[in-house]
């Protein structure tokens, strides 16, 4: 089984990602949708954070020119990010949604340097905006940023576009499509729910 297999069904048996075809759930963005994810569970549980700061490693190595920095998205890419620097002895910073109200009004917390080559981590990647978003500050800030790693991706052609338009490269552990093939295999869904939540996603 590949990393990518093994990390989609980790997600599901801490439930991390769920499906309910019958009630929709609602995302941030206000969609509705069958599927919800929230990677933050992974942080509870270290042998799956351990692996996926693995995924996120052998990710970089095949990667030409390598960062500088790590960067975390805040909030949930933030321990992501964290092991990960760790694991490789990188410095870290963490991009906020905006500003800080208050203090010295940071978005970007740590140290980051003019021209510093940056990868950013994310923990899931739906339309791309909070990521962009984050890109965006680290290059205001000088930063050169070489792109995004996420854990998860719906793979909503939206988000591809976006990147596409900034010029960010983004890669994940694994995506939607894993999911339901994955769901499929385990017997928890039949090939007409699969296309079926495959035509929601592509309708998007």
């Amino acid at each position: 089984m590949t990393v990518t297999n093994e990390i989609v069904r980790d997600l599901l048996k801490i439930k991390a990602v769920q499906i309910n075809a019958k009630q929709y759930f609602t995302w941030t963005s206000g969609i509705k949708s069958p599927i919800y994810c929230d990677n933050r569970l992974t942080m509870s549980y270290p042998a799956i954070r351990r692996k996926i700061v693995e995924a996120f490693a052998e990710k970089m190595e095949k990667m030409v020119i390598k960062p500088d920095v790590i960067a975390g998205c805040a909030t949930a890419g933030i321990p992501h990010a964290a092991w990960l620097a760790d694991r490789l002895n990188l410095p870290m910073v963490y991009v906020r949604s905006k500003p800080k109200g208050h203090g010295k009004g940071n978005q970007i917390e740590g140290e980051i340097s003019e021209g510093q080559k940056v990868l950013v981590i994310e923990d899931l990647i739906s339309t791309g905006g909070s990521s962009i978003e984050s890109a965006n500050a680290l290059r205001q800030a000088g930063a050169d940023v070489l792109g995004i790693y996420a854990i998860f991706t719906y793979g909503l052609e939206k988000a591809a576009n976006q990147f596409a338009e900034e010029k960010l490269p983004y890669e994940t552990i694994t995506n939607f499509d894993k999911l339901v093939d994955a769901l499929v295999e385990d017997g928890e869904l039949n090939e007409q729910e699969k296309n079926e939540l495959l035509e929601w996603r592509n309708e998007l």
